[in-house]
């Protein structure tokens, strides 16, 4: 007999160094004014030179458990949603199990891009739903200043450093779901990080059309399944890519704005960290509130996509 799932504590991390858009846009003849009215974007957190991303992704993780009040040992899998790991093989999950502690927990990475924490969100739900895990933490986490050419006014003041986690465990409730995850590939030149050059080269044209367009259908399409309207979601929380595309999808789907969260100005986009980096800074202003219904959304490269609905709170 399956039971439900439950998210139960996030936690969030960012290096402290902060760069301005001044400081990002320094090889470009544009100013900080410029990126601010393209994307949103005010200032981003970087992390230094030498820095290890699963360093971040530990210090997220442990903040998850203590919002929870689980330990790292009573935990059965640990799923990291990330696409620049500090190395190719170890994967970042198995180190972050063994720094946390988690000495029983199955770990593996999961490269979704954009897409990530959504996705670990969904693989996590139906592994406690099959009674295969009882307590399993997602994270989202990156370090995309590595992956930056300060040449490229598409990319230089686009992309930030962050992580962000929860622990989701076993409820008599399911407090999440539907899990809507799509691709196509066949658009997967629009964004790429070639192994050999290591730098974004990205058609943000193209881009900022298909994010709209994946991320309203995915949302559509999630609140259809779960027999919701759009009126019966307390908070949005899409991947925080481009403070422009936030406004389209407001637009095109007749959103409430008020109900939409914007956490880009401090972060820029943190690609897979994007999600619960947002989602932590609803709670940390207080606007997070056991009972909210809360639906996560995200888009990236691959071209891949994801949706779910959260029921906040700890119940069952």
């Amino acid at each position: 007999m399956s039971t439900g799932a439950a998210v139960c504590g996030i936690g969030t991390a960012k290096p402290p160094r902060v760069v301005s858009n001044d400081e990002a846009t320094a090889q470009l003849e544009v100013d900080s004014a410029w990126v601010e009215r393209r994307t949103g974007i005010i200032g981003r957190h970087w992390a230094e030179p030498g820095a290890r991303l699963h360093d971040l992704i530990v210090e997220a993780g442990r903040n998850a458990l203590a919002d929870a009040g689980v330990d790292a040992a009573d935990l059965d899998l640990i799923l990291v949603g990330t696409v620049s790991a500090d190395s190719i093989t170890p994967a970042c999950a198995p180190l972050v199990a063994a720094e946390l502690g988690a000495h029983r927990a199955g770990a593996l990475d999961v490269s979704a891009a954009c897409a990530g924490f959504v996705s670990c969100i969904g693989l996590a739900a139906g592994m406690i739903e099959s009674g295969r895990a009882t307590r399993v933490l997602a994270i989202g986490g990156e370090m995309m200043s590595r992956y930056i050419n300060m040449d490229d006014r598409q990319t230089a003041a686009v992309f930030g450093d962050g992580a962000g986690a929860a622990v989701i465990e076993a409820s008599d409730e399911s407090r999440i779901g539907p899990v809507i995850l799509g691709s196509d590939g066949e658009q997967g030149n629009l964004i790429i990080i070639e192994r050999a050059e290591q730098q974004i080269i990205m058609d943000g044209h193209s881009v900022f059309i298909e994010a709209v367009r994946r991320m309203s259908e995915a949302t559509s399409a999630v609140i259809e399944q779960a027999g919701l309207s759009f009126r019966d979601i307390d908070h949005f929380v899409f991947h925080q890519a481009n403070a422009r595309i936030l406004t389209s999808i407001t637009e095109k789907l007749g959103l409430d704005p008020d109900r939409v969260v914007h956490a880009i100005a401090h972060s820029g986009n943190t690609s897979a960290g994007s999600v619960p980096l947002a989602l932590g800074q609803l709670r940390r202003e207080g606007r997070l509130k056991d009972g909210d219904r809360v639906l996560l959304c995200a888009f990236g490269a691959g071209l891949v996509w994801g949706a779910t609905i959260i029921d906040w709170g700890r119940h069952g």
